[in-house]
């Protein structure tokens, strides 16, 4: 089990229940876009985040969007982290039908992926150390074809389904997904294996 130091945000009370399995945090769930509204939440999430941090997991869906950029203008850049987990065709169990847009939410992500998902994020894990590792710039970008060039949103968009990342990554956001899940280094590799130059 993972001890992590930030709060860690998701979005219904399914999510909370898998991640209380894996990992030693505190967990709040935002009742889906009813934090939109409730104030309480908000400056509870801001308290928190003030102190120990957020950790921002939310699904891979647009209302997952929604709610982690509606976050992001609630509490300061320098206290929150983001968390991805990949696109994944299917549905949960527990449900009848596959959700809107075809895609597995955080509950229904197998444990391996949520927790390679936090380790990447970079959060704080309490009794691990990591190397730490040079962050992939904007310049990269633009230097490796994935941004200000002719071919950078088409390149972008390939890339993004080759990670199954979610494709509704702004480039900004992409480059934030990049640096919690892999290295300069890395990269260059997989735009080879995803033939993009």
């Amino acid at each position: 089990m993972l001890t992590v130091r930030e709060a860690i945000i998701v979005e219904g009370r399914y999510d909370k229940i898998k991640l209380g399995g894996l990992v030693n945090a505190v967990i709040i769930e935002t009742g889906g876009f009813r934090v939109f509204s409730d104030r309480e939440k908000q400056a509870l999430i801001r308290r928190i985040a003030a102190k120990n941090g957020i950790l921002v997991l939310t699904d891979s869906d647009g209302a997952g969007f929604v709610i982690r950029n509606f976050l992001r203008g609630v509490v300061p850049p320098e206290q929150i982290k983001h968390c991805y987990v990949p696109q994944v065709r299917g549905k949960e169990k527990r449900k009848a039908h596959a959700g809107k847009e075809g895609l597995l939410g955080v509950e229904g992500m197998t444990d391996e992926m949520i927790l390679r998902a936090i380790r990447q994020s970079g959060a704080t894990i309490l009794g691990e150390t990591a190397a730490p590792k040079q962050p992939i710039t904007k310049a990269d970008l633009c230097a490796l074809g994935l941004a200000g060039g002719q071919n950078a949103a088409r390149n972008r968009q390939k890339l993004l389904r080759h990670l199954d990342l979610p494709t509704y990554l702004s480039a900004n956001a992409m480059l934030a997904a990049l640096n919690c899940l892999y290295s300069k280094e890395e990269l260059t590799a997989l735009l080879q294996e995803a033939d993009i130059q």
